[in-house]
This record gives C-alpha cells, sequence and structure tokens, in this order.
C-alpha cells in the first residue's frame, strides 16, 4: 500500500495570484517559461539586446513578469537570470528546456506518474537534462574541489579515478574529464539508452577528453570496488529512497582513504508550489525528496566526515561533501 499524499502546505498562501480563472494564468505562465527558454536560448549566440528587439511582443510577455525591464542603456534582465560564462547559460537553458517537456509529458499522461521513471522520458529530455547537469560538473571541478581537503592533490596524481553515478548522456563525466586533466572518469548508469545516447556525445567531444572518460551499464548498488576512487559523484535526487540507502554503503566502501564523496541534493524551496512540484517530479523520476540535511546524516552515519555544503547555481543543486577518514 502506498503511503498517503503529504498534506499540502496551503496556509502559507499561493506563491501565484490566480485570480478568477487560475487555469488561465498557469497556462500564461508556462508560455512565459516558454518565452524565457527561447530568449536564452537565442542569446547563446548573439547578443541578448538584439534578440529582444527582434521580437517584441515575446519581450513584453518577458516584461509583464518582471524578468526584462527596459533602462536607459537597454534591457535589463532580473538579477537571477545573468550567467557567468556561455557553457553556464546553456546548462540553465537546456535545465529549463528539460524541465518544459517534461511537464507536457506529465500533461499528456492520464496516470499522473509513468513508469520507468526517467525511462520512459523522451530522447530530447534525457539530453536536455544531462547537458544541464554539464554546469554542475563544472561547478565541482573548479569551485568545490579546491576546496576540499586533499582532494585536488589526489585528483593531479597519475591513475586517479573519479566515479559518476547515474552518468546520464555523460555530459557531467566530460566536464569533469574536461577540467581534471590526468583524471579518468567511470560513469555508470542504469538505462542503456541514455548511454547510447552519451556514447554519441563522447565522439562528438574533444577526443583527448572523451579518451578519459567511460561509460558502462551498472548499478550503484553493485559497486563493489574498494579504496578505488579520489572523487565520487552522486545525484542523490535521481535515485529512489531504495537504491540509495543500498547503494550508500558501496560507494563509501569505493573511496580511497582520504577521498570525497560528492552528493547533490536539491535545493529547499521557500514557497509550498515549488515544494510540492518538486516532491512530485522527483516520484516521476524514480526518485526522492532527500534534502541536504538528511544526506548530511545519512553520510555521518556511514562514517564520513568533515562534511559541509556548497551551493551550485541559482535554483541548482545543493553539493553535500563528506571525507572518509585517512585511517
Amino acid at each position: 500500500m502506498s503511503a498517503p499524499p503529504e498534506p499540502a502546505e496551503s496556509s502559507e498562501g499561493p506563491v501565484l495570484v490566480l485570480g478568477d480563472d487560475p487555469a488561465a494564468v498557469l497556462e500564461a505562465a508556462v508560455w512565459a517559461m516558454a518565452a524565457l527558454v527561447s530568449t536564452q536560448r537565442q542569446a547563446l549566440s548573439e547578443p541578448l539586446d538584439d534578440v529582444l528587439l527582434r521580437d517584441p511582443r515575446r519581450t513584453a510577455v518577458l516584461e509583464s513578469v518582471g524578468l526584462v525591464r527596459r533602462g536607459p542603456d537597454g534591457y535589463v534582465l532580473h538579477p537571477s537570470l545573468p550567467q557567468a560564462d556561455a557553457a553556464t547559460a546553456g546548462s540553465a537553458s537546456a535545465a529549463k528546456l528539460s524541465s518544459l517537456r517534461q511537464a507536457v509529458a506529465a500533461a499528456s499522461d492520464g496516470a499522473g506518474t509513468p513508469e520507468g521513471g526517467w525511462g520512459a522520458q523522451s530522447d530530447e529530455v534525457l539530453l536536455d537534462q544531462g547537458r544541464a547537469s554539464a554546469a554542475t560538473g563544472r561547478a565541482l571541478a573548479g569551485k568545490i574541489v579546491p576546496r576540499l581537503a586533499g582532494c585536488a592533490e589526489r585528483l593531479a596524481a597519475e591513475g586517479s579515478r573519479v566515479l559518476d553515478v547515474g552518468t546520464g548522456v555523460g555530459a557531467l563525466a566530460l566536464a569533469l574529464a574536461e577540467r581534471l586533466p590526468g583524471t579518468r572518469v567511470e560513469g555508470i548508469d542504469v538505462l542503456e539508452r541514455a548511454l547510447d545516447l552519451g556514447r554519441a556525445e563522447l565522439a562528438a567531444a574533444d577526443p583527448a577528453v572523451a579518451a578519459r572518460v567511460s561509460l558502462s551499464l551498472r548499478d550503484a548498488v553493485d559497486v563493489s570496488e574498494k579504496d578505488a576512487y579520489q572523487l565520487v559523484w552522486l545525484p542523490a535526487p535521481f535515485l529512489s529512497e531504495v537504491a540509495l540507502a543500498a547503494a550508500l554503503p558501496r560507494l563509501a566502501e569505493a573511496l580511497a582513504p582520504g577521498a570525497w564523496l560528492v552528493a547533490g541534493t536539491n535545493p529547499v524551496a521557500e514557497d509550498p508550489l515549488r515544494r510540492s512540484v518538486g516532491r512530485w517530479t522527483a516520484v516521476r523520476g524514480g526518485g526522492n525528496s532527500f534534502d541536504t540535511a538528511r544526506m548530511t546524516e545519512e553520510l555521518e552515519a556511514l562514517g564520513l566526515g568533515e562534511t559541509n555544503t556548497f551551493p551550485t547555481v541559482p535554483g541548482g543543486p545543493v553539493l553535500v561533501a563528506a571525507r572518509r577518514p585517512e585511517h
């Protein structure tokens, strides 16, 4: 018997003012997201002001929800929208596009939750979601690894190995290999179709980088190596609670003494709408709703220490890092 649904959090009030025709407002919000995604994708290859000026009606949609406003020297974006670089901006737009495609699939699915989790998603969703994860890989390699005691030195050593759990189409693995020269990244996943897409992505990547990435069909609960990896990446929200509980001890044992496990967790939303949507999408993807605090507790219960948390990009995952003791 399935557990009863969690109670609605209506006491905090709605995050949207829906008025007398809430369905129409929600439909318009979907179109506003479409305007944002299409604008961001076009701005990857041309100046944003040119993109906004060329389609004034679409730009008016963005203005109506406060994402764009006219300033004395051109358009000014909402503070949350500018990205540090083109690669990060591309990952962010891919994530939003993946979310839109998943929402359309959910609307078309009368049962509410498809069988098969991510296996029920289209190739386009898998590619968008995977490419979005490259931003996390870049943040992990460039911002987090240097802040983990001894991690950068271990990864710079000859023969260093990284395990990328739930690698999907391999985008995060590629991002790690690109920014950690000499390190071999081993990506595992339970979805063969995603791995096939990943092999095509590897074939299109820089051969010198792709040569240090391997993709294989494997469940995290079947990881049997001991003391093998200098870094283990775990995208926790994509595993079911049962699978996560079974995999965590294996992954902790796979760490070399003194090495680090970094787990991605979903940020806690500030409003009831995003919290409830987050729980629904986690279930649809066959995942779990562990938050950062729960993941920290689980890692410490396994004997890992020096735990710390790191944000990534706005709205992106919060990373929880924990270290296996040296002795």
